[in-house]
């Protein structure tokens, strides 16, 4: 793990820069040897001969709770054999309380969401998850989200108020961040792609209609003679295309989960696009009716199960009115528990209708999860290609989509490219 106190690259630079004066050579080489001391951890630190003490000494000790002397970084250490410290934050609830406000302290929002993270993960902390307080001194992030949905069943009704407050939190949060660019973005594609070639006056996209006619400019007028009028199509009162969120809800995509959901909450609050969001594993839930709180639309998910992508593109099929006006988006890792053939036909018989697929194996910003590569490169075989979208593309992506333009994939390589 690194943070910004344990940072052995920033003391290099400092020891390099450092003046000419023995005095800064000397201070250089002790804030080196007292940053590999947090590094490294332990009661001799391999032998950097560095005594830590006030908030470095309560530092080391809030990593040692979590990290013991393994390694920092969470890839094991050079421990001496025998002096191996074992993680120490027990599983008492005021222990960890106090420890979570301690990160808090001494480390920056995104290294102590990384450390609850490995908390979860190592020290098995999800069933304090289902206590209030420890709600309340979490820092709060989309992989804690995931973490509470899945606890969603066995947590206690005192609970469950906390967790949605928490969540919401979240919600908010990332849609002060998504929004304003996600409508603007879809805005103007939805505009270009209702272009006309018979508008009203007011409708006349301008820039475009001169273009089409320079040919037409008569020089001694100083004038273009405008043949061929393209305008913006008043479509702006009614739903120029449909969108439907197909959401794999198995474990592995929590993260892809929250971020749907606040996308589909801001689709659905643009009258032009009629969007419904269905989320699955073996069954299939509807959750449209709940899109303008995008929350209820969390805590209606069940994260884990098996998955069955061909029963839900079934149900999404028989949804669409209007398919050569209709983006689908499958968010799936593409492990399929259902029948494969069936699901490549259903997608091949969306595509040849006229629907534009999207399929994203991750909506997320830690790239792609593992994901069944043979069923990502049958998909891209159909003109549907897999790859992993973070947030900020997921704009572009779905303007792309509406335009009927080539999709913008990031170049990663991948077998579903």
């Amino acid at each position: 793990m690194s943070t910004g106190a344990v940072d052995v690259e920033t003391a290099d630079e400092t020891d390099e820069a450092g003046g000419s004066g023995t005095t800064d050579q000397a201070g250089a080489v002790d804030e080196r040897l007292r940053r590999w001391r947090l590094v490294l951890g332990g009661e001799d630190a391999d032998g950097t001969g560095c005594t830590l003490a006030g908030q470095d000494a309560a530092m080391d000790g809030a990593l040692g709770s979590l990290y013991g002397n393994r390694g920092r970084n969470g890839r094991g250490g050079n421990a001496r054999a025998g002096q191996e410290r074992s993680a120490g934050l027990g599983a008492s609830a005021p222990a960890v309380a106090r420890w979570l406000g301690d990160i808090r302290t001494y480390f920056p929002s995104s290294v102590v969401q990384v450390m609850q993270r490995d908390a979860i993960d190592r020290l098995g902390l999800s069933t304090l998850l289902l206590e209030p307080e420890m709600l309340e001194a979490v820092e709060a992030d989309v992989h804690l989200v995931g973490t509470l949905l899945s606890l969603i069943k066995a947590m206690p009704e005192t609970t469950k108020e906390t967790a949605r407050a928490v969540v919401r939190k979240v919600v908010e949060d990332l849609e002060k961040r998504l929004a304003t660019r996600t409508r603007a973005t879809l805005t103007g594609a939805l505009d270009r792609s209702a272009r006309i070639n018979r508008p009203r006056h007011h409708d006349i996209d301008w820039n475009r209609t001169i273009a089409a006619n320079l040919k037409h400019y008569l020089p001694e007028f100083r004038t273009i003679v405008p043949e061929r009028l393209i305008g913006y199509g008043r479509a702006s009162q009614s739903v120029k295309k449909e969108v439907v969120l197909c959401i794999d809800q198995s474990g592995s995509m929590a993260a892809s989960v929250v971020y749907a959901s606040v996308f589909g909450a801001v689709l659905a609050s643009m009258r032009s696009i009629d969007t419904r969001l269905v989320v699955f594993d073996t069954a299939v839930v509807d959750l449209t009716d709940q899109l303008d709180d995008p929350v209820d639309v969390l805590f209606g998910t069940q994260l884990g199960g098996g998955t069955d992508i061909n029963r839900a593109l079934a149900y999404c099929q028989s949804q669409i009115t209007r398919p050569a006006d209709t983006v689908v988006v499958l968010i799936s890792d593409l492990y399929e528990g259902g029948i494969r053939n069936e699901m490549l036909k259903r997608v091949a018989a969306m595509k040849a209708s006229g629907v534009q697929f999207v399929t994203l194996l991750a909506l997320s910003d830690e790239g792609a999860p593992a994901y069944d590569r043979e069923h990502a490169a049958a998909l891209a075989g159909l003109g549907a290609p897999a790859f992993a979208c973070t947030p900020d593309l997921f704009p572009e992506v779905m303007a792309a989509a509406i335009e009927k333009r080539p999709l913008p994939i990031p170049d990663t390589g991948s077998p579903g490219r």
